[in-house]
């Protein structure tokens, strides 16, 4: 425990932004910050953030079986691959979703090497709704949550694809 605390303690001080619960089964990559975020409002704490949250409740997570993570520092300058890739893994979740289409960008830049084994050409390029094995997760891509919320064809379809992901042990 006292390892995966100086990790974590680690990766925020080299500017890594996280929220949530460090080591839950659900990790959401937010790649474009919201206005509000943008202000210093805490990570994924809008109106993008509650609905994720709804949606995994509603899918049979517990309400607090979530982390979240971006892809920018606390100066708004975007994370290295290494240090992305060492923050996913330092949080160990068994499901990433990527919450924008930044957030897939960032994915394939840290996951590279790995995306290239995939025998799909889909799922090497991280296709929106669809889900892939990585790394000992699944991932899936929603190319852009948010935006989303504002019409409700485009939140059926982001509720289609997080059905995908139903919680892998017992529901609570």
């Amino acid at each position: 425990m006292a390892k995966a605390q100086s990790e974590l303690e680690d990766i925020a001080r080299r500017g890594a932004v996280m929220a949530g619960n460090a080591f839950s089964s659900v990790l959401l990559l937010k790649g474009a910050p919201s206005h509000e975020e943008r202000g210093g409002a805490k990570l994924l704490s809008g109106a993008d953030g509650e609905a994720l949250r709804a949606a995994l409740q509603a899918l049979g997570y517990a309400p607090e079986d979530w982390a979240g993570l971006a892809i920018w520092d606390g100066q708004g300058n975007l994370l290295d691959a290494e240090l992305l890739r060492e923050a996913v893994c330092a949080l160990d979740p068994s499901t990433l979703v990527m919450c924008d289409k930044e957030a897939a960008n960032a994915v394939r830049e840290a996951y590279a090497d790995d995306l290239s084994l995939l025998e799909s050409f889909e799922e090497a390029m991280l296709l929106d709704g669809l889900v892939v094995q990585l790394a000992g997760m699944r991932v899936l891509s929603l190319g852009g949550f948010a935006d989303a919320l504002q019409d409700a064809q485009s939140k059926q379809l982001m509720w289609r694809w997080l059905k995908q992901l139903p919680p892998l042990g017992e529901p609570y």
